[in-house]
């Protein structure tokens, strides 16, 4: 039996996350050779060498490309690129896929897209079609939506904008999103555990904080001023996670450690894996910053999240976010809001429209049983009707 040969790229503890259980259920299908391709952040010791958390999960890696510059510069992110282009293409051509694997919209990921795009490979990509206006994030998106030829889209709505964009019915699947999974089938820890791994008391409250650099304007960090004057006045315990490896990440890190030097029962983890995390969401009063897992996941807690800043404009949400601009008044008004009982009683029963759980099973599904041959082949869209001449 000749196996299909499927490659996964992980750049970092984010999209890791979110591949686990797809990279599970592919694992446990015998007619599949797997192979996950490890790059950027996952093997800088800065970012918490993350690559560990893929060897203990015992999954293939096939490379690992070392390609992160240490830098905190839009132009670091653009030699980044480059470096993974470099890296990937010997190494997908070394052990060369029928189908590679990509998911949602960091900027490394236009390396393996374009790699893939010349080696003539066609790309499956899981999380087309949504909207963070606030970020480089949404060009990436988009771009790799019209490079790939398979989609698995989070929600129905985000289906509908990729065939907008010119993209065949069949190709686009609405699976959810497959990090929602780790909520239905990974055993979340108790309270008692979790605490202890951790090594503080969940106190109430308890704010978790992840927040990004804004990396569609020219200074990436410039609403962190009013961001962390808010923080100072939260009351309760705070516990960061660290920023994703951006530019202005690192300016966000020292003021980071800054705060906790200065604030009593201030937090910071490097890194926590992807059930330590949403162990941590499960038991936490309230997230703030401006990460993605605040609008797609903590709505599976009816967690309270306070979306600060322009990074996610666009992102479809449900009603356990409350917005604020970044001003320290408004921030402050709106983290007393998501921490007032009344509010956290106003969510439950609520639904997270990004999915129940079933993303990684349709995915598998999909890449183990789409025909190859054509695939790379797409059909262009209708053109809309002229106007009529006046």
């Amino acid at each position: 039996m000749t196996k299909r040969r499927i490659g996964v790229v992980t750049t970092s503890r984010a999209d890791y996350s979110h591949l686990y259980w797809p990279l599970r259920e592919l694992a446990a299908k015998p007619d599949v050779e797997l192979g996950i391709f490890v790059l950027g952040a996952h093997l800088s010791p800065e970012f918490g060498n993350t690559i560990r958390e893929i060897e203990r999960d015992g999954f293939c890696i096939q490379a690992r490309i070392e390609c992160l510059l240490s830098s905190d510069t839009d132009t670091g992110m653009a030699k980044t690129i480059g470096l993974a282009t470099l890296g990937l293409a010997d190494a997908l051509t070394t052990w060369r896929p029928d189908l590679l694997l990509l998911i949602a919209d960091r900027y490394e990921m236009l390396a393996p897209a374009s790699v893939a795009l010349a080696l003539r490979i066609p790309i499956a990509h899981i999380e087309g079609g949504e909207v963070s206006q606030g970020a480089v994030d949404d060009a990436v998106r988009n771009a790799l939506t019209k490079l790939a030829h398979i989609h698995f889209t989070s929600t129905a709505t985000a289906r509908r904008r990729v065939i907008a964009m010119g993209e065949e019915p069949w190709r686009v699947h609405h699976a959810g999103a497959p990090s929602i999974d780790h909520l239905h089938r990974s055993s979340l820890l108790a309270r008692d555990v979790l605490q202890a791994r951790l090594s503080i008391e969940l106190t109430t409250p308890t704010v978790v904080v992840a927040y990004h650099p804004v990396t569609i304007l020219k200074d990436t960090t410039v609403e962190a001023d009013a961001f962390f004057a808010a923080l100072e006045r939260v009351r309760g315990q705070i516990i960061f996670v660290y920023p994703n490896a951006d530019a202005g990440s690192r300016a966000l890190i020292e003021r980071t450690e800054a705060l906790c030097k200065t604030r009593e029962h201030t937090h910071i983890f490097v890194n926590l894996d992807a059930v330590t995390y949403w162990s941590l969401l499960s038991y936490a009063d309230a997230l703030v910053g401006n990460s993605s897992s605040g609008i797609m996941e903590a709505a599976s807690f009816a967690l309270p999240v306070v979306n600060v800043g322009m990074r996610q404009h666009g992102r479809e949400r449900a009603s356990n976010i409350i917005d604020a601009s970044p001003s320290e008044e408004n921030i402050v008004t709106a983290i007393d809001h998501a921490l007032a009982p009344e509010f956290r009683s106003s969510l439950r029963g609520m639904t997270n429209p990004y999915g129940s759980g079933t993303a990684a099973a349709m995915i598998a599904q999909v890449l183990t049983t789409v025909e190859l041959d054509g695939l790379l082949i797409k059909q262009p869209a209708p053109l809309p009707p002229l106007p009529e001449p006046e």
